[in-house]
């Protein structure tokens, strides 16, 4: 049981990072390496908060906005330059942007493993004999708010119905007027603010260092390939059976 409910909460936390991956890959066919690496550079912005005496649950508001910047940025610099290339050429530049990122944040906050302290105390059940950190119920919490936000927003807003008419079609879409250089870029910037909420989540959950970004990436590739592109209730449950079989 304490297997099983430490796999679920941390799942839920793994399918909001794929969440991000498989919205821009659908969309701009794009396989970003750099996945990770967004998520540990958003938990660094929750620890720069915390360093400077703020709580870092609030990183959960703090990062996302940072990171959508960051994201847009990178779009900007590099990403739309391979955003028609093949698939190889856009994991080569996202893999070069993933080793940049890894030494800006070894520059910037040192090599040393750190975590962002929440003092949330922990929650006992089952006579005491399970045990789950409040931080980790916090982060699944959120992570599952984060995720309606996304789905609500992509179905109600206008820049949401676009960048689903995108997906579909983007030839079609750019005929019928949508402005597809700005859906691709605010894509990549909200898969930047899913990173940073995730990571915000990390760095209050578990640890954080410049280099522990790849395993975020390959388990947010492996949750998209077994639930297909565009298939979100299919990413949540690959992202809990992820955790579950991680944990067991």
């Amino acid at each position: 049981v304490q297997a099983l409910m430490d796999g679920v909460l941390l799942g839920i936390l793994f399918a909001l990072i794929a969440y991000g991956m498989a919205l821009q890959w659908g969309v701009m066919n794009i396989i970003n390496i750099a996945q990770g690496e967004l998520v540990i550079m958003g938990g660094y912005v929750a620890y720069f908060l915390y360093m400077n005496g703020i709580h870092p649950a609030f990183g959960v508001i703090v990062s996302p906005i940072v990171m959508y910047f960051v994201g847009i940025g990178i779009y900007k610099l590099v990403i739309n330059k391979v955003v028609d290339k093949d698939l190889f050429t856009s994991i080569l530049a996202t893999f070069g942007i993933s080793i940049l990122m890894m030494q800006l944040m070894n520059f910037m906050f040192g090599a040393d493993v750190v975590v962002a302290q929440s003092n949330f105390g922990t929650t006992m059940l089952f006579d005491n004999s399970v045990t789950l950190p409040n931080s980790k119920i916090f982060a699944s919490a959120i992570s599952v708010i984060a995720a309606i936000i996304l789905v609500l927003y992509m179905k109600k807003s206008k820049l949401g119905r676009a960048i689903r008419a995108t997906a579909q079609n983007a030839r079609a879409a750019k005929i019928l007027g949508v402005d597809t250089e700005k859906v691709y870029a605010s894509t990549f910037g909200i898969n930047a603010a899913l990173c940073g909420v995730a990571g915000a989540l990390i760095a209050i959950t578990f640890t954080l260092h410049p280099y522990v970004g790849l395993p975020y990436t390959v388990r947010s590739f492996m949750i998209v390939i077994v639930a297909g592109l565009g298939n979100l209730p299919g990413v949540a449950l690959s992202g809990m059976g992820l955790g579950v079989f991680e944990e067991f």
